[in-house]
């Protein structure tokens, strides 16, 4: 089985060629801010990422008529259940015109298209696990403010992929176990997994502070400082000048923690508060299910940290045993759905809209 995945990123493109089950060509292909810079929309990136791939296609030898399914990441779609989504003229035209948010993931669907018409009649082309996937229960919805909603919008590829992962290594059935699962890089996605589902999570503008986002922040203060600034100027505090950056003035959760080692207290007090806050949330996310959760996912960049690995450990581990699957599992997850699918293993469901 020949399966090609895609996973466009904001400066970069990472491309995967898995046969018959293992990954066998990887590449992370940047992309210069500056090139970025001179597209209006995402989506008018589609040429030139094109390009890009069709020479990766080449330089490996890779045949687009032999694949039998090509992936994308799934964009900013409504919200969808969890799965896998075939690329039709509908779910582009979505992500072309329709969209609420400029995302780069948006692309995904849109380069999966290009590549199965160099394909053969049965290559297969879809999107796995959208940004958008929201199994939430009605009670999760309710925000405190009638006519605003919350959201499932977060890490739901890499989460699922990890749950999934981390349930089979501990000989666990997914479809009946209790996961919650902490994505923690630029900006957190923190979800509790129950029976198959992801039935309620923390997106990175309500839960905890990250790297470079905010989290969740004092409304009354907020709505302050909305009057001295513009929504472009908040909305690059929230996502790119927030969290630990804005405390310390770097993302990079390795140079804070050489700080703390140097005795650097100010850094420490907020490192502490960042495991904190993240301690917080899977704690309330335990309660869901009255305390009852097989286990405990860290996953993302800062999971390789022995630091906060160790330290939430010794928060949480009373709820569940916690369990380090570092970095993203984005690309095997994206390959991995593809073939179920193919095998017939998994549903492939069709975009309504």
């Amino acid at each position: 089985m020949k399966i090609l995945a895609i996973n466009p990123g904001s400066t970069s493109t990472k491309v995967a060629y898995y046969v018959d089950g293992t990954i066998i060509k990887e590449q992370s292909i940047v992309h210069p801010l500056e090139t970025i810079e001179k597209f209006g929309a995402v989506t008018e990136q589609v040429d030139f990422r094109w390009e890009i791939l069709l020479r990766f296609l080449k330089e490996e030898k890779i045949s687009a008529v032999e694949l039998d399914a090509v992936v994308g990441r799934g964009g900013i779609l409504p919200p969808v259940k969890a799965g896998a989504y075939e690329v039709t003229e509908k779910l582009m035209n979505y992500l072309l015109y329709e969209t609420t948010v400029e995302h780069p993931s948006n692309l995904g669907a849109l380069l999966a298209n290009e590549v199965k018409k160099q394909g053969n009649e049965r290559t297969i082309a879809l999107v796995y696990d959208p940004v958008s996937v929201d199994e939430f229960e009605d009670v999760a919805r309710i925000s405190g403010l009638k006519g605003i909603e919350r959201k499932s919008l977060g890490h739901a590829l890499n989460m699922r992929a990890v749950a999934m992962k981390a349930a089979q290594d501990a000989q666990l059935d997914y479809q009946q176990a209790t996961l919650i699962v902490a994505h923690l890089g630029g900006g957190n996605s923190i979800s509790i997994h129950h029976q198959g589902r992801m039935i309620d999570s923390f997106s990175d503008d309500e839960g905890p502070f990250a790297t470079e986002r905010t989290g969740g922040l004092p409304v009354k203060e907020v709505i302050a400082l909305c009057y001295e600034k513009s929504k472009e100027e908040m909305l690059r505090l929230y996502k790119r000048e927030g969290g630990l950056k804005s405390y310390t003035g770097t993302n990079d959760a390795r140079e804070i923690e050489t700080r703390i080692k140097q005795g650097d207290e100010e850094a420490k007090l907020v490192y502490d508060a960042y495991i904190y806050q993240i301690a917080r949330a899977i704690g309330g996310l335990a309660t869901i299910t009255d305390g009852k959760v097989d286990r405990i996912i860290l996953t993302g960049g800062v999971a390789y940290s022995d630091y906060v690995v160790a330290a939430l450990t010794q928060k949480t581990a009373f709820i569940a045993p916690v369990i380090a699957e570092p970095g993203e599992h984005e690309m095997i997850a994206l390959s991995k759905g593809a073939e179920r699918v193919v095998l017939g293993q998994e549903e492939l469901h069709r975009f309504k809209g």
